[in-house]
């Protein structure tokens, strides 16, 4: 991310649910309609051509294989978990590396009820906040925008700074993050929430299979993956797309750091519940999300 830029993967992201957006209604995996407002221009002029929506496509599936049906089938997925915890209650949502996140927009069940804080980085928060003024007139009431650049302010700051409440049932969403994050930030902010959180509280992210990042998953279609980082960001290693948890360990990697009821899904689902075909290409990723087990009482 390029100093006073807003995010490049965050644009990147929102036009892959812009282009989903574009497919015919009985077909989308998943249903942004504000997409089409937060994407930048150049992606909403490819839009407006049928053909170069699908050249456009076409190319980034070359590039990154099985990338468009991780972005639109995660969104799904994480939409579908966001209905399920509205009708039990949240008080509070956080959604961690917002970008152009529009859940708390588009969800009328959160408007008037429940608290939304966005806490992303300062340049890519404030394209967004100029955004949102411009689609709805002004900000919305039940949203706090809460900027932090982690390299100066802590996750926790930023969110108490804000009006941030450790006694209320709180859902976060952190998509699209943790592979470019270090094991220490992920650990930091999964402490964070296991420690600041009211009775019910949880949390869904994705994440990417460590043997993706070391080499030893050799399917071809994540070495294609590998070659296409390579060319377009940095080495696809455990040293710089930073994070990733060995397959078959989740449960105990977050029961160790605090919580409890863990569902981990891989991309093998998206597959067979939104696609309805086999594609290996989704097998490294996978997405989870699990209760923040009781505090033990001193």
């Amino acid at each position: 991310m390029k100093e006073g830029k807003p995010s490049f993967t965050a644009e990147g992201t929102v036009a892959l649910r812009y282009a989903e957006w574009l497919v015919p209604e009985k077909e989308r995996m998943c249903h942004d309609p504000l997409a089409k407002d937060f994407v930048p221009t150049k992606f909403r002029i490819i839009g407006k051509s049928r053909l170069l929506a699908k050249i456009a496509l076409w190319g980034v599936e070359r590039l990154v294989p099985g990338m468009v049906g991780l972005i639109v089938g995660r969104t799904r997925y994480i939409d579908d978990y966001l209905k399920v915890r509205i009708e039990e209650g949240i008080e509070q949502m956080v959604i961690l590396g917002a970008g152009y996140d529009s859940r708390a927009y588009r969800f009328d069940k959160l408007k008037g009820k429940v608290a939304v804080f966005e806490v992303d980085f300062p340049a890519t928060q404030r394209v967004k906040m100029e955004k949102v003024k411009r689609i709805f007139g002004s900000l919305p009431d039940n949203v706090v925008y809460v900027p932090v650049d982690f390299d100066e302010k802590k996750l926790g700051a930023g969110l108490f700074e804000s009006g941030y409440d450790v006694n209320l049932k709180t859902l976060f969403i952190w998509e699209g993050v943790t592979p470019y994050l270090t094991a220490e930030a992920v650990d930091e902010t999964l402490a964070f929430v296991a420690q600041n959180s009211g009775e019910g509280s949880s949390i869904i992210f994705d994440y990417i299979l460590q043997s993706a990042l070391d080499g030893t998953y050799k399917r071809k279609q994540v070495h294609r993956i590998r070659k296409a980082w390579e060319r377009i960001a940095q080495p696809l290693t455990s040293e710089s797309f930073g994070f990733g948890i060995e397959d078959g360990t989740i449960e105990e990697f977050l029961t160790q750091r605090g919580f409890r009821q863990v569902v981990d899904t891989s991309g093998e689902h998206f597959e067979s519940a939104y696609f309805k075909g086999p594609n290996d290409n989704l097998r490294v990723w996978h997405t989870v999300y699990a209760t923040v087990a009781p505090q033990a009482q001193p």
